[in-house]
């Protein structure tokens, strides 16, 4: 499929809309009276710090949503009021929060529903309205919802938008896409169905293992099998490592992506010279600012004197889990919790360690005086920290931050 024809010729369509329902005003106040916080307000204004009896709370200068998740959601409030009568889907969550996505589900709109690891679209109509969420959806999954003849709500980031762009320029000039990130991640899956010939890395080490294979060789079947859920249908190494271009899943950890893009940059003037690299290699900064932005508070906050860490936010949220990486990094005892309603009864907290399953932790405030920080996701509202915040101070003993004079 030619997929920039086909962008550009859904962009065209009548039944195609990428911006809101002229609903700005009415949305806007109701996701202030859902989502935002006074206590949040005043703990910004005071400096990012907040004391009550035993417990000083030290947020991040940079959290909770981004513009392209507050843009996503608001697209969708903005659907429903527009569209109040019809059936509406989301082809996946619209962002990585449960609390929002609840939300959705109370006001009577569907997800999606998954048989066996694969969408069932079946449920769609000619004529439904469908949201495509933030991180965006695959070309095939645009393709045939117009083919049904939906109603289709693209609210992609456009930061995710940027990344589809650049996988198209490497297919442009038959180059093969490294896209660093989850393979099984929503916004990875549609960031592939753009590109042509492509492999994702997920991390470092990954990295490392194609960059060796590419100056040394290796055992071909033993790469295919390692990356057989993560590369084009077809891919070869021993063809398709020649000219590379880099590209990332928007919420990946920064730093590491681009000592991944100096690897592979590295590497491929070593084997084909200084001279030669622009033929095979190409670069485009993809990162986006908001995820970067509260990575950067995260590695300021951990310098501060923290006895521990509370992370806000969804446990499939990508961005969430790397600030909980930056965490434990610095050896802070760390705890990402989705919601308030983890903490309790009593002095015990249900959280997620990295890449574990959820656990249950007794007395896991001190006692004595305690300095909490605390982060969360892009797709965190300030009205969920603010009752983790609540939570914390209950616990602790101290006057309800609501209703501190």
């Amino acid at each position: 499929m030619d997929t920039k024809a086909f962008k550009r010729s859904l962009n065209q369509s009548e039944q195609y809309h990428r911006k809101g329902f002229g609903h700005a005003e009415e949305v806007s106040g109701q996701m202030e009276s859902e989502y935002q916080s006074e206590l949040i307000q005043q703990i910004r204004t005071n400096q990012y710090s907040l004391t009550r009896g035993d417990v000083t709370i030290r947020l991040a200068e940079a959290f909770g949503f981004c513009w392209g998740v507050e843009r996503a959601v608001a697209m969708a409030y903005e659907t429903r009021r527009h569209f109040p009568n019809e059936q509406i889907w989301i082809t996946n969550e619209i962002i990585h929060n449960p609390s929002v996505n609840q939300r959705l589900g109370e006001m009577n709109v569907g997800f999606i529903p998954v048989e066996k690891g694969n969408k069932d679209f079946s449920v769609v109509d000619s004529g439904d309205v469908v949201i495509l969420p933030a991180f965006g959806a695959s070309v095939q999954e645009m393709k045939l919802l117009s083919e049904k003849g939906c109603t289709i709500v693209d609210t992609t980031c456009p930061w995710v938008s940027k990344v589809w762009n650049t996988v198209e320029k490497h297919k442009k000039s038959s180059y093969t896409s490294i896209i660093h990130g989850k393979y099984n991640h929503e916004e990875t899956v549609a960031t592939s169905s753009f590109a042509g010939t492509y492999l994702i890395v997920l991390n470092l080490a990954e990295a490392q293992y194609v960059c060796d294979y590419i100056l040394q060789g290796g055992n071909r079947d033993e790469f295919i099998a390692k990356f057989s859920r993560a590369c084009s249908a077809g891919f070869d190494p021993d063809r398709d490592l020649q000219s590379l271009g880099i590209a990332n899943q928007t919420t990946m950890l920064k730093g590491e992506t681009e000592q991944i893009g100096k690897l592979f940059e590295h590497t491929l003037m070593k084997k084909y010279g200084p001279d030669r690299l622009n033929q095979h290699f190409l670069a485009f900064n993809t990162i986006c600012d908001a995820t970067q932005e509260r990575q950067d508070a995260m590695y300021q906050l951990v310098k501060e004197k923290l006895d521990l860490m509370v992370v806000i936010g969804g446990y499939n949220s990508s961005n969430t889990t790397h600030l909980q990486e930056i965490g434990i990094e610095y050896d802070i005892p760390s705890y990402h919790i989705d919601s308030p309603d983890r903490i309790g009864p009593g002095n015990q907290v249900q959280h997620k360690p990295l890449h574990q399953d959820l656990q249950i932790e007794e007395n896991w405030l001190p006692p004595g005086k305690i300095t909490v920080g605390i982060t969360s996701g892009a797709s965190t509202p300030d009205r969920i920290v603010e009752a983790v915040i609540e939570r914390i101070f209950e616990i602790k003993g101290a006057v309800p931050a609501l209703t501190e004079a």
